[in-house]
């Protein structure tokens, strides 16, 4: 039988580790937690960052919701919107447009027949401007949320930590999450940025300030 690269690789690393198990190590965790800041400071600093890394962001109550979702989706020619199933339809009863229910079933690539995406989200970071995901029925699989060119996210100013740590410890640490820090970008040689290579080209962030 013949034997591949990979698996000879793969086979080395198992023997040594098999040698020498790794010893016991403390891992320090003194950086700082349990910070907090008021409401406003924490919508300030994350409509910052957000901006920063050329996210939109539309504040509004729970009861504009709707308003402002539709309010989005329209001057961006979103005329079929996917949403993940356990999306609260309240949110899209101001859209005229159509919408479409994503399931595990559909292929990831019939995805890019969508003009855009509305989601929850389960944390944020407003130190960094990072949106956390982690998969549960209002924010769907990790699909839905990268093929469409247009991602709007609705954030509640509840579900905003100050810092990484306290975000982190509000996860399900067995759930799969995707962090998200404005619109897919990444930058070429010369250093000039490309947006929507990786993702969305556009991130709308809905922050519901009553919430």
């Amino acid at each position: 039988m013949t034997t591949t690269a990979r698996e000879t690789v793969l086979g080395r690393i198992r023997d040594a580790l098999a040698l020498a198990p790794a010893p016991e190590a403390d891992v320090p965790r003194a950086y700082r937690t349990g910070r907090t800041l008021p409401d406003a400071d924490r919508l300030a600093l994350l409509t910052d960052r957000l901006v920063d890394y050329r996210a939109e962001v539309h504040p509004c109550t729970a009861e504009e919701t709707a308003a402002t979702v539709a309010a989005v989706l329209t001057p961006r020619g979103a005329r079929l919107v996917g949403i993940p199933a356990g999306l609260d339809r309240t949110w899209l009863t101001a859209y005229d447009g159509a919408l479409r229910v994503d399931d595990a079933a559909v292929a990831p690539p019939t995805l890019d027949a969508l003009d855009g995406v509305v989601t929850a989200s389960a944390v944020s970071c407003a130190e960094t401007g990072t949106i956390f995901l982690d998969g549960s029925p209002d924010q769907g699989r990790r699909a839905l949320t990268l093929v469409p060119d247009l991602h709007v996210c609705v954030v509640d100013l509840s579900s905003v930590a100050v810092g990484v740590p306290e975000a982190v410890a509000r996860l399900v640490p067995d759930r799969p999450t995707t962090l998200i820090s404005g619109p897919s970008a990444t930058s070429d040689i010369e250093l000039e940025r490309v947006e929507g290579v990786h993702g969305p080209r556009t991130l709308d962030v809905i922050i519901r300030t009553d919430v």
